[in-house]
């Protein structure tokens, strides 16, 4: 139920932003120890040790949002429908095989039982953890593994909602005869998580909720669940044709950093774009390896870092102590993607940063800042959108990459700060950019820098269409 700020800024760029309640700005997810809900509290955690969970600044146009996965689901189904999508629930696959033209696909309908064929240019496995299209492909996981199972009780619970208001939402339950992890969906909803313990698993339920609220309130159990807390990623996110993402590419626990669902959205914001322009002939097919070139390391690395921080450190024997941890601002704002579709980023930069010292480093996100357009307030991700978009200060820039684009026909937007965009007087374009005022800086349509030239070169033209054609395989 929670979605970062990264992700907000993808449903802002399509335009449903506004159809989800957003966290205030500058709130933190806070979890106890406690003997109940109604109990003693104590030993409030931080998730990332000596740093303080919530952003010093805005980084971001948007804040996160705290919304059940079945509210926000058909919001995203609602405007994939609208925007021609083809949704066939309860289909399964059977079978699929790779072939020259494509992946041939057999499904069948569950309520019916009709058997059919499906021939696909690409197929995205976003089959779950348990991803039967990964394991047909053999292709390996590697982490640390299964942790434990667990069981979970969803219950309605509006009383304890007043509880809320202290600030707190997730809970460590800890008693002489119970342990387990309360946390709420701030609808009336709660969720009881417990080892998968023979004491536990023979107790009834709703006794098991009594001990977690530790009073009388009314309740309503509305499901159980058991399931797997582990963390494994898969040693590639391709195959020929076929793409993993999510949980089929990442097995990661429920974390506060949001590293789960966040993860598994951020995977596919980063493919739509490359299998949209390779489907429409603007890229070559080769612009698609750089999906597990840029995820896989980035899956790898949170892993490492779910692993390393307090809340799941304990369940790995510490073995990550000593990992180099980077703040939630770094991790969510600020990772750096490599590849053969960014130009120019150092190998030996660090894997995360804030997006305040990175200054448009190529590989990371653009940095948030608002300009003006057109007399408007907006976000420079604002200016991000389906093109290759060019900024710059210098009109020789804007030339120059409009011919080249042209010439490549490639989807470009030119941007000449001060003239289409208003930078604010505190943070010039040059500066955040981190180029001079001849310099200028290409960004993909999902909002990373592929290039950034910090002057205006004698070869101009040559700079940039090189940049062009690496970044997108032109």
């Amino acid at each position: 139920m929670g979605f970062t700020e990264r992700t907000l800024e993808f449903y802002r760029a399509v335009g449903i932003a506004d159809q989800i309640p957003q966290v205030s700005a500058g709130s933190r997810l806070r979890r106890v120890r406690a003997t109940s809900l109604a109990g003693d509290w104590y030993g409030e955690s931080d998730w990332t040790p000596g740093q303080e969970a919530q952003h010093t600044v805005m980084a971001s146009p948007v804040t996160g949002a705290a919304i059940a996965q079945d509210k926000l689901e058909p919001i995203l189904r609602m405007e994939a429908a609208a925007r021609g999508a083809d949704l066939r629930l309860g289909v399964e696959v059977l079978s699929f095989e790779q072939r020259a033209d494509g992946v041939c696909v057999d499904v069948r309908e569950r309520a019916s039982g009709k058997v059919y064929h499906l021939l696909a240019d690409y197929v995205i496995a976003a089959d779950g953890a348990d991803s039967s299209i990964r394991e047909a492909l053999g292709i390996q996981r590697h982490g640390v593994g299964h942790l434990r199972t667990l069981r979970s009780i969803l219950f309605h619970c509006p009383a304890a909602d007043a509880i809320l208001a202290k600030g707190v939402q997730q809970f460590n339950i800890e008693q002489p005869e119970f342990s387990g992890f309360l946390t709420s969906y701030g609808d009336g909803r709660w969720v009881l998580m417990f080892d998968d313990r023979q004491e536990y698993i023979e107790a009834v339920p709703r006794d098991l909720v009594r001990k977690a609220l530790g009073d009388s309130s009314d309740f309503e159990i509305l499901t159980t669940g058991r399931w797997e807390m582990a963390g494994r990623i898969a040693e590639r996110y391709s195959d020929g044709r076929v793409f993993l993402a999510g949980d089929s590419a990442h097995q990661l626990p429920p974390t506060r950093g949001g590293f789960g669902a966040n993860t598994g959205i951020d995977d596919a914001w980063n493919l739509a774009w490359k299998l949209e322009w390779v489907l429409k002939g603007v890229s070559a097919p080769h612009l698609l390896d750089s999906y597990n070139e840029e995820r896989q390391p980035i899956g790898w690395l949170r892993h490492q870092q779910t692993f390393a921080r307090p809340d799941y450190a304990p369940w790995v024997g510490h073995a990550l102590e000593g990992e180099v941890l980077y703040g939630n601002e770094a991790l969510e704002l600020g990772q750096l993607h490599l590849s053969s579709a960014v130009v120019g980023t150092g190998r030996s930069l660090p894997p995360a940063a804030s997006p305040e010292e990175w200054a448009g480093e190529p590989g990371t996100r653009v940095p948030h800042l608002w300009v003006l357009k057109g007399g408007q307030r907006v976000s420079t991700l604002d200016l991000i959108a389906h093109d290759l978009v060019l900024i710059t200060e210098d009109s020789r820039w804007i030339e120059i990459g409009n011919e080249v684009a042209t010439r490549l026909s490639v989807p470009f937007n030119a941007i000449q700060v001060n003239v289409n965009v208003e930078f604010p007087p505190d943070a010039q374009f040059s500066r955040r950019f981190g180029v001079g005022n001849e310099g200028a800086v290409l960004i993909r349509p999902d909002g990373i820098i592929a290039w950034k030239c910090s002057n205006f070169p004698s070869d101009a033209a040559s700079e940039i269409g090189s940049a062009i054609r690496t970044c997108t395989s032109c």
